[in-house]
């Protein structure tokens, strides 16, 4: 199924998204900081071809230094959209736990995939800074960062279409890229969330390791993760198949 690429006029301006449109139980995609809704193009025929509504969202720069939450959720009502399964990848996880913080009554389910989620306790940033040290991290080369080892060796030219659509949304990552007016994430917030939640992550993920992801499930109830072998931080387009199975697999029980 092909999707329609359009901009919808919103409170703070014109916002483009791409949409199949379609009967089928909405499934709404936020892109990591590197990059645009562009980069989903591995999730469209199989979340389309499985029956759901495939929607993106290119809400980094639409919704830069404003609230992220209510152009989310402005744009999916002028959409028709009142319930949803909502997957984030990266910044793009941090914002949905944003959203879900403030509209857990329009989420059917939540996965939240490679993201350091944004939350602000103490002990989260400390650790954050142990294994992300600015600003040497940083300065390392943006497919290094994030993109895993065996998908870097075993596929130059995927590297190379994943940095070609990434240079086109680059942004600062962390607690300090969060959009102004969203609820602050912690994890008191987070222990009273009542959304069934998938955290995945990649075996060999900068940013979220696999011990970062059962900080999350540890105190979140309805919270489950998946770990996807030989990927870094952009599991979705480094081993699209098993990210996609895993997620249609956790959205199908919701």
């Amino acid at each position: 199924m092909q999707v329609t690429d359009t901009t919808v006029d919103l409170a703070c301006g014109k916002v483009f998204c791409r949409d199949s449109g379609g009967t089928g139980t909405p499934v709404v995609f936020l892109h990591a900081a590197s990059g645009n809704s562009m980069l989903w193009e591995y999730q469209i025929p199989a979340f389309t071809a499985a029956g759901y509504r495939f929607v993106a969202i290119d809400h980094r720069a639409a919704a830069r230094g404003s609230n992220s939450s209510a152009m989310i959720h402005e744009l999916v009502t002028r959409l028709g959209i009142e319930r949803m399964h909502l997957v984030g990848t990266a910044a793009g996880g941090g914002a949905a736990l944003q959203y879900a913080l403030a509209h857990a009554s329009s989420l059917l389910s939540l996965v939240v995939a490679n993201s350091i989620g944004f939350v602000l306790d103490d002990d989260y940033l400390e650790m954050s800074r142990r294994i992300r040290p600015v600003p040497q991290f940083n300065q390392l080369p943006l497919d290094f960062r994030e993109l895993g080892p065996s998908y870097r060796a075993a596929n130059p030219q995927g590297v190379a279409r994943w940095l070609a659509l990434s240079a086109h949304g680059q942004a600062s990552t962390g607690a300090a890229a969060q959009d102004g007016g969203n609820l602050e994430v912690t994890w008191a917030k987070l222990e009273s969330l009542q959304v069934p939640t998938l955290f995945v992550t990649g075996d060999a993920d900068l940013y979220t390791p696999p011990s970062v992801l059962r900080m999350f499930t540890a105190r979140m109830r309805e919270a489950e993760s998946a770990i996807i072998a030989e990927t870094g931080h952009s599991s979705y387009w480094e081993s699209p198949e098993e990210f996609n199975r895993t997620v249609l697999a956790f959205i199908r029980g919701h």
